[in-house]
Protein backbone atom coordinates (compact mmCIF):
# COMPACT_ATOMS: atom_id res chain seq x y z
CA UNK A 1 0.00 0.00 0.00
CA UNK A 2 1.42 3.34 -0.98
CA UNK A 3 -0.22 5.05 2.00
CA UNK A 4 1.77 2.84 4.40
CA UNK A 5 4.93 4.82 3.58
CA UNK A 6 3.40 7.91 5.23
CA UNK A 7 2.40 6.10 8.43
CA UNK A 8 4.77 5.99 11.39
CA UNK A 9 6.22 2.63 12.35
CA UNK A 10 4.50 2.82 15.73
CA UNK A 11 1.08 3.36 14.20
CA UNK A 12 1.71 0.65 11.63
CA UNK A 13 2.74 -1.92 14.25
CA UNK A 14 -0.14 -0.96 16.52
CA UNK A 15 -2.51 -1.51 13.60
CA UNK A 16 -1.00 -4.93 12.86
CA UNK A 17 -1.25 -5.97 16.52
CA UNK A 18 -4.90 -4.88 16.74
CA UNK A 19 -5.69 -6.64 13.48
CA UNK A 20 -3.92 -9.77 14.71
CA UNK A 21 -5.98 -9.82 17.90
CA UNK A 22 -9.21 -9.42 15.91
CA UNK A 23 -8.22 -12.14 13.45
CA UNK A 24 -7.29 -14.58 16.24
CA UNK A 25 -10.55 -14.00 18.10
CA UNK A 26 -12.72 -14.41 15.01
CA UNK A 27 -10.74 -17.45 13.82
CA UNK A 28 -11.33 -19.13 17.17
CA UNK A 29 -15.06 -18.50 16.82
CA UNK A 30 -15.11 -19.68 13.22
CA UNK A 31 -13.19 -22.87 14.03
CA UNK A 32 -15.51 -23.63 16.97
CA UNK A 33 -18.48 -23.25 14.64
CA UNK A 34 -16.88 -25.27 11.83
CA UNK A 35 -16.04 -28.07 14.25
CA UNK A 36 -19.52 -27.68 15.74
CA UNK A 37 -18.16 -27.87 19.25
CA UNK A 38 -20.62 -28.33 22.08
CA UNK A 39 -19.97 -24.76 23.23
CA UNK A 40 -20.67 -23.31 19.76
CA UNK A 41 -23.83 -25.33 19.19
CA UNK A 42 -25.24 -24.71 22.67
CA UNK A 43 -24.43 -21.01 22.44
CA UNK A 44 -26.10 -20.63 19.04
CA UNK A 45 -29.16 -22.63 20.02
CA UNK A 46 -29.55 -20.68 23.28
CA UNK A 47 -29.61 -17.49 21.20
CA UNK A 48 -32.33 -18.86 18.95
CA UNK A 49 -30.31 -20.08 16.00
CA UNK A 50 -31.05 -23.56 14.65
CA UNK A 51 -28.39 -26.17 15.32
CA UNK A 52 -27.98 -26.73 11.57
CA UNK A 53 -26.96 -23.09 11.07
CA UNK A 54 -23.79 -23.37 13.16
CA UNK A 55 -21.69 -24.77 10.30
CA UNK A 56 -22.87 -22.06 7.90
CA UNK A 57 -22.21 -19.36 10.47
CA UNK A 58 -18.68 -20.73 10.82
CA UNK A 59 -18.13 -20.61 7.06
CA UNK A 60 -19.37 -17.02 6.84
CA UNK A 61 -17.23 -15.93 9.79
CA UNK A 62 -14.15 -17.69 8.41
CA UNK A 63 -14.52 -16.06 4.98
CA UNK A 64 -15.09 -12.60 6.46
CA UNK A 65 -12.08 -13.01 8.76
CA UNK A 66 -9.80 -14.17 5.94
CA UNK A 67 -10.89 -11.24 3.79
CA UNK A 68 -10.09 -8.89 6.69
CA UNK A 69 -6.67 -10.50 7.19
CA UNK A 70 -5.62 -9.98 3.54
CA UNK A 71 -4.45 -6.40 2.88
CA UNK A 72 -6.09 -6.08 -0.56
CA UNK A 73 -9.49 -7.23 0.75
CA UNK A 74 -9.22 -5.77 4.25
CA UNK A 75 -12.00 -3.19 3.73
CA UNK A 76 -14.47 -5.77 2.42
CA UNK A 77 -13.62 -8.06 5.34
CA UNK A 78 -14.06 -5.20 7.80
CA UNK A 79 -17.50 -4.41 6.37
CA UNK A 80 -18.53 -8.07 6.65
CA UNK A 81 -17.18 -8.35 10.21
CA UNK A 82 -19.01 -5.15 11.12
CA UNK A 83 -22.22 -6.72 9.82
CA UNK A 84 -21.47 -9.87 11.84
CA UNK A 85 -20.97 -7.79 14.97
CA UNK A 86 -24.18 -5.87 14.28
CA UNK A 87 -25.99 -9.20 14.23
CA UNK A 88 -24.40 -10.06 17.56
CA UNK A 89 -25.58 -6.77 19.06
CA UNK A 90 -29.10 -7.32 17.74
CA UNK A 91 -29.19 -10.88 19.07
CA UNK A 92 -28.09 -9.76 22.54
CA UNK A 93 -30.64 -6.94 22.58
CA UNK A 94 -33.46 -9.27 21.51
CA UNK A 95 -32.55 -11.64 24.35
CA UNK A 96 -32.41 -8.85 26.92
CA UNK A 97 -28.79 -9.57 27.75
CA UNK A 98 -26.82 -7.26 30.05
CA UNK A 99 -25.20 -4.16 28.62
CA UNK A 100 -21.73 -5.76 28.87
CA UNK A 101 -22.78 -8.41 26.34
CA UNK A 102 -24.06 -5.69 24.04
CA UNK A 103 -21.01 -3.44 24.35
CA UNK A 104 -18.40 -6.14 23.66
CA UNK A 105 -19.25 -6.52 19.94
CA UNK A 106 -19.49 -2.73 19.60
CA UNK A 107 -16.02 -2.29 21.08
CA UNK A 108 -14.71 -5.10 18.90
CA UNK A 109 -16.12 -3.32 15.83
CA UNK A 110 -14.31 -0.14 16.84
CA UNK A 111 -11.06 -2.12 17.09
CA UNK A 112 -11.67 -3.62 13.60
CA UNK A 113 -11.86 -0.13 12.10
CA UNK A 114 -9.18 1.40 14.35
CA UNK A 115 -6.67 -1.13 13.01
CA UNK A 116 -7.43 0.08 9.48
CA UNK A 117 -7.61 3.75 10.40
CA UNK A 118 -4.13 3.63 11.96
CA UNK A 119 -2.50 2.51 8.73
CA UNK A 120 -4.69 4.12 6.07
CA UNK A 121 -3.95 7.78 5.42
CA UNK A 122 -6.70 7.71 2.78
CA UNK A 123 -9.32 6.64 5.32
CA UNK A 124 -8.08 9.23 7.83
CA UNK A 125 -8.32 11.91 5.13
CA UNK A 126 -11.86 10.77 4.31
CA UNK A 127 -12.90 11.14 7.94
Amino acid sequence: MESEKKVSKGMLWTSYILQGIVVLMFLMGAINNLMQTEMAVEGAVSMGYPEGAVLYLGIILLLATLLYAIPKTMFVGAILLTAWLGGAVATHIIHGDPMSNILFPVIFGVVVWASILLRSTQLRALL
